[in-house]
């Protein structure tokens, strides 16, 4: 690559979707960031080809659609009756895309290889995947052919925290007491032995890595906002509190306990609260609401398109969000954009997150002491919401210097450039 160039990037994003959620549009959103820093073709899973057409890029040109779906789609709906209920058994799904992804890159390669080994391409960057468990056969044939292999953001597999096996089984992770055993498997040194780089989403996945690949191995926290979709500033009636919680109603992300924690500042009128998402909890904290005498302080809005949660996000002062187990906390990172406090369990994703003076963060202890901690934190705030404006001008600035995609295509650029110049790796960034 000449040194004034723009290195030709083969993106490969299996999961990358503009108009869905979660991992989908993580690789959506940085796959397509990264062309503004690098000459970038994004091969993708056939099922987000007509995304892909609607967000206005050319197939071919842009991007490359690989049907793999005759071993794709029988493995998903295995894994769809194995998870046993709609949204759970995440451990199990990650197992089952193990088994089904290589098929995905071999046809990657069937189509790319020749032109890998020609050298029409500077490098090649595997963005999804997230999962650290799941191994790369390109990862070695392009290092063969002298073509630097990228791989990441890595994230996942945070423990579950002690005090919550009840919620773990509730969400059917069996197979998560098992998972450390990817370690073992031959394909995952491979792949961390040929890759160039290794980006990591998150300071635990940085401390699964094996110590001889500590080198070549940067925090690059998975998550960021596009501006034009989050560019609005939170103007919350002056009036009591108001907070909301955005995500799956499911036992892990902590609905039920926020509702306790809240409830009597719910009761007295002195706090209103938005939730945001639809889950097999539902029912149930409708239920628990009315229970505890609050439920004519809360609005259950169920799902709603991501512009709509935008509009909501933005009557509140805090996202009040107790979950005990996020991986990268993009719902987080949205709410700062907006101005919005996180109150959070301060553990894995969200606590790498949100640093001192931009938001809030409550141990991570038990059940009880989770709740009582949100509890104390929101009569606090109820009873003097002073701090709050101070918090929401410094999370929006922390997220304008380190988490608009825009920012991160520059950082990834930064690790081109070293691993095609051969230069020392970049100093590790601040977050």
């Amino acid at each position: 690559m000449a040194e004034t160039s723009r290195p030709r990037v083969l993106a490969i994003a299996e999961a990358a979707n503009p108009e869905w959620v979660s991992v989908p549009l993580v690789g959506w959103s940085l796959a397509s960031a990264l062309r503004a820093v690098a000459d970038v073709h994004i091969v993708t899973q056939i099922r987000n080809r007509d995304a892909f057409l609607r967000a206005g890029l050319t197939e071919g040109t842009d991007f490359t659609a690989i049907d793999s779906e005759a071993f794709a789609r029988p493995m998903w709906q295995l894994a769809e009756r194995l998870r046993m209920g709609e949204g759970k058994g995440w451990t199990m799904v990650q197992a089952i895309n193990a088994l089904s992804y290589p098929h995905f890159e071999r046809l990657v390669w069937k189509r790319f290889g020749a032109e890998i080994r020609a050298g029409s391409w500077d490098i090649v960057h595997r963005i999804t995947p997230l999962s650290p468990t799941i191994s790369s056969s390109l990862a070695k044939r392009c290092a063969r052919d002298g073509v630097p292999f990228v791989l990441g953001p890595l994230n996942g597999g945070v423990p579950w925290p002690k005090g919550f096996e009840a919620e773990r089984r509730r969400e059917k992770e069996w197979l998560s007491y098992l998972r450390s055993a990817y370690k073992l498997m031959p394909g995952r040194g491979a792949t961390l032995d040929h890759a160039a780089a290794i980006l990591v989403g998150s300071r635990h996945t940085e401390g699964e890595i094996p110590s001889k690949h500590r080198a070549k191995t940067l925090y690059l926290p998975e998550n960021g906002i596009d501006p034009a979709r989050f560019n609005r500033t939170a103007t919350p009636a002056p009036e009591g509190l108001r907070a909301c919680f955005v995500g799956r109603l499911v036992p892990y992300k902590g609905p039920d306990m926020l509702l306790e924690a809240a409830a009597p500042l719910l009761r007295d009128g002195r706090m209103r609260l938005e939730i945001i998402g639809d889950g097999p909890m539902m029912p149930d904290l409708a239920t628990q609401a009315e229970a505890l005498g609050a439920g004519g302080a809360i609005t259950f809005h169920g799902w709603k398109p991501h512009e709509e949660v935008q509009d909501i996000m933005a009557g509140c002062h805090l996202l009040s969000f107790p979950s005990i187990r996020e991986f990268g906390g993009g719902v987080v990172l949205e709410a700062m954009a907006l101005g919005v406090v996180p109150l959070i369990v301060d553990y894995a994703g969200p606590a790498e997150l949100v640093v001192p003076g931009t938001g809030l963060k409550v141990a991570c202890g038990t059940r009880a002491e989770i709740i009582a901690g949100f509890a104390t934190e929101l009569a606090r705030l109820a009873d003097d919401p002073s701090g709050l404006p101070a918090m929401a001008t410094a999370a929006q600035a922390r997220v304008a210097s380190h988490f608009t995609w825009a920012r991160k295509a520059a950082q990834v650029a930064e690790v081109y450039d070293w691993v095609c110049s051969g230069r020392p790796a970049p100093a590790p960034k601040v977050f």
